[in-house]
Parts: structure tokens; C-alpha cells; sequence
């Protein structure tokens, strides 16, 4: 312990430059780095911390092996060069020259192993969590599943929320353009947060560089993570695995509130949210009840079409245009067209199915997860946008509700 502290303050000493050139201000500014700017952004955990300690550790090291190595080599080259009259000595071995470059890189070496092993087993250890979040991802987006502690049941998908236009480029983009979502991720500052990550299709990589996380998630497995915010803000990451076209497409974003407004975010999710069936994966069977996403929409309210459909379309752009294009043509063969498509023009049921289901061996997945009111809302829509004019136009949340 004495040694990290000492490092620590060492690598702050060293660092200063580096830090003060950086123009990184994810608190401060809702978007990403600055143009620029020269350092990681500023840790807001102990694990991060840590890792900014070996960072810069290794930085200096490789710098002070850098300008020894080539110092010695050009001066070398300088003093002994043939036109001041040096002959290249000729021998045939040096034991004390063996000695000292085997010894010197087994010093840094194991110098280097010091440092660093206590940041590798203090990012392992996630025992004695006070909450536990399961984060499952998906072609593109992350599903979350408070299972343990504090807001236990409570769970959400959170989508990309920068608009399509700003993708498209018909608009400005904002501070937060690709790094946005609907439903952030919201744990209390100062509370041990054990993330349980898996997948549901792909490998994906639940990364947030500010707090010190970077764990993938991989399809059948369930691995695991850990941080501990020390400060309250919003912090955002990516899928750090390529995953498919829309990769750049599911950011992290992970809301540090006090205690008390954690709190009354839990109360607002429990009063405003209608049960909904637990996410499940293929990784591993749900461990709670998941809700709804925060103010889902009401399944026992009396819908109107306009209504369903302007709610759908909703849906679609957070949930479906990303395979299926905004225009509904999708990319074929991979992505099929929903313009003209047999399934949205024939029964309901057999939509429902594919929805609540998915599509074994394709990149359909299972969207049960949704809310009864989204799904008709999509359904709804689907079936009277692009051209289509389905016979049954209209799905009701007791249809989805039916079919489950």
C-alpha cells in the first residue's frame, strides 16, 4: 500500500504537464475530448485512479529507456565515427555485457510487475458489491437489470438517442452527437457497483474509461466488473468490441447521483414503469423481473391508431431503423425490407412471433423485453408506414399480451 501511495504521488509529480495540457472535461462539457487534447480522461473512481498511476508509470519508464538507449546509440555513432579516424573493435563476446543486458531488462520487468499487480487484482475484485446491475448487449444497444442492493427489479434498454438527422448530416450536430441515450445507466456516487455483463447475439465491450471499466461481453458467459464513482456526473463510454455496422452506434452513459436522488429515481421507475417479463439472454437465464423503461407507456390505456403509430414510429427509430433503414428497405440480404415484407402484410400473429421471439440463425433478435404498448405502437406503425397497407392495421398491447 505504501508503495502504490508513494507511486501514485511519484506519477502525479511526473504527470503534471500531460495533465495540464489536457483539455478533457466530461463533467464539465456533456461531450468527448477536446480537439487536442494530450491525456486520458480525468478519473473518477479508485480503479481509474490506478490505472492513470501505471499509465504514467510506464509512460516515463519507456521515455527514461527511450533517451538512454538512443543517447548511448547516437552518441556512439557521433564519437566513433570513421571520419575522426575510430576503428570498429573487434571481440567476440563481453560476460559482463551479457550480464547487464539480461539483468537491467529483468529489473524493469519485475519492476513493472510491482507496480501494476495491485491494479490488476483490485479491478478483479468485485465481492461485497451494494448493488449489482446486469448489462446485456445487443445489436446496438445495452439492456440493464438491477438484480441486487438497491432498485433490485428495475430494468431498461438504453438506445442511442442522437437524432437520425444529425447522423445523416441534415442537421448540426451536437456536444453530444454518438455518445447520447435515452435511459442512461443511474447508480449512487460512493456505492460499490458490481456490473454482471453479458451478450445476447455478438461479442460486444461495456467500456467507461472515466470510471475505470472495460469488460466484454461475450454470448453464453457471464463476466463480471466493478467501480466505485467517486463523484457525481455523467460519464459515458462505448462497445469497445466491433459488433456489426452500427458499432459506433451504442454508447455507454452512466449517471453518478447523490444518495438521495438515487433514490428517488428508484421510486420514480418502480411507480411509473408497468411490470414487464425479465430480459433474457443467451448467456444466462434472467435473474429478476425487469420493468419497463422509466414513463412506458400505459398498456391498459384506449389507444387510437394515430396514436399507436405516432408512438411507433418512436419505437423504430430507437429499436429498428438502425437494421432496417429509417425508410424501411433495410439491407438485404442480412437486414430485409419491412416495405412489402409478407410478415408485415400477412397475419398479426406471425409479426408478434417474430418479435417476441426472434429469429434463430439471424440477426433478429427476441424484442420481448419491450413494453406491450411499444410493441403494438411498432407493430402498428410498420404496418401502415413505407407503402404498406396490412389488412390487420392495428395491434392492441392486449394482442401483445396475448401472444406472449
Amino acid at each position: 500500500m505504501k508503495i502504490k501511495t508513494y507511486g501514485i504521488a511519484l506519477a502525479t509529480a511526473l504527470g503534471t504537464t500531460l495533465a495540464s495540457a489536457s483539455a478533457w472535461a466530461v463533467n464539465d462539457m456533456p461531450g468527448g475530448p477536446a480537439v487536442n487534447a494530450l491525456n486520458l480522461q480525468p478519473p473518477a473512481s479508485s480503479v481509474a485512479v490506478g490505472q492513470h498511476f501505471v499509465h504514467d508509470f510506464l509512460l516515463w519508464l519507456c521515455a527514461i529507456i527511450f533517451v538512454v538507449v538512443f543517447g548511448v546509440m547516437f552518441y556512439s555513432i557521433f564519437a566513433h565515427r570513421r571520419s575522426r579516424g575510430h576503428k570498429a573493435s573487434d571481440f567476440h563476446e563481453s560476460t559482463a555485457v551479457e550480464i547487464a543486458w539480461t539483468i537491467v531488462p529483468f529489473i524493469i520487468v519485475v519492476g513493472m510487475g510491482v507496480v501494476a499487480t495491485g491494479e490488476v487484482i483490485a479491478q478483479k475484485d468485485t465481492s461485497s458489491p451494494d448493488i449489482t446491475v446486469k448489462a446485456t448487449g445487443y445489436q446496438w444497444k445495452w439492456g440493464y437489470d438491477y438484480i441486487k442492493g438497491e432498485g433490485e427489479g428495475v430494468g431498461f434498454l438504453s438506445t442511442l438517442s442522437t437524432p437520425r438527422a444529425q447522423i445523416e448530416g441534415r442537421e448540426p450536430k451536437s456536444e453530444t452527437y454518438l455518445s447520447e441515450v435515452d435511459n442512461p445507466l443511474v447508480v449512487p456516487v460512493g456505492k460499490k457497483i458490481r456490473v454482471i455483463v453479458t451478450a445476447n447475439d455478438v461479442i460486444h465491450s461495456w467500456y467507461v474509461p472515466a470510471l475505470g471499466v472495460k469488460q466484454d461481453a461475450i454470448p453464453g458467459f457471464v463476466r463480471d466488473t466493478w467501480f466505485k464513482a467517486d463523484k457525481v456526473g455523467v460519464f459515458r463510454g462505448y462497445c469497445a468490441e466491433l459488433c456489426g455496422k452500427d458499432h459506433a452506434f451504442m454508447p455507454i452513459v452512466v449517471d453518478v447521483k447523490s444518495a438521495e436522488d438515487y433514490s428517488a429515481w428508484v421510486k420514480k421507475q418502480r411507480g411509473d414503469a408497468a411490470p414487464a417479463e425479465p430480459m433474457k439472454t443467451a448467456a444466462a437465464p434472467a435473474a429478476a423481473p425487469a420493468a419497463a423503461p422509466a414513463a412506458a407507456p400505459a398498456a391498459d390505456k384506449a389507444w387510437t391508431k394515430d396514436e399507436l403509430v405516432a408512438q411507433g414510429e418512436k419505437v423504430y427509430g430507437a429499436s429498428c431503423a438502425s437494421c432496417h433503414q429509417p425508410t424501411g428497405k433495410g439491407l438485404p440480404p442480412t437486414f430485409p425490407a419491412l416495405a412489402g415484407s409478407p410478415v408485415v402484410l400477412g397475419p398479426l400473429a406471425g409479426q408478434l412471433e417474430v418479435l417476441l421471439k426472434g429469429r434463430p440463425g439471424t440477426a433478429m433478435v427476441s424484442f420481448a423485453q419491450l413494453s406491450d404498448a411499444d410493441l403494438a405502437a411498432v407493430v402498428t406503425y410498420t404496418r401502415n408506414a413505407f407503402g404498406n397497407q396490412a389488412e390487420q392495421g392495428v395491434a392492441m398491447p392486449a394482442d401483445v399480451q396475448a401472444a406472449r
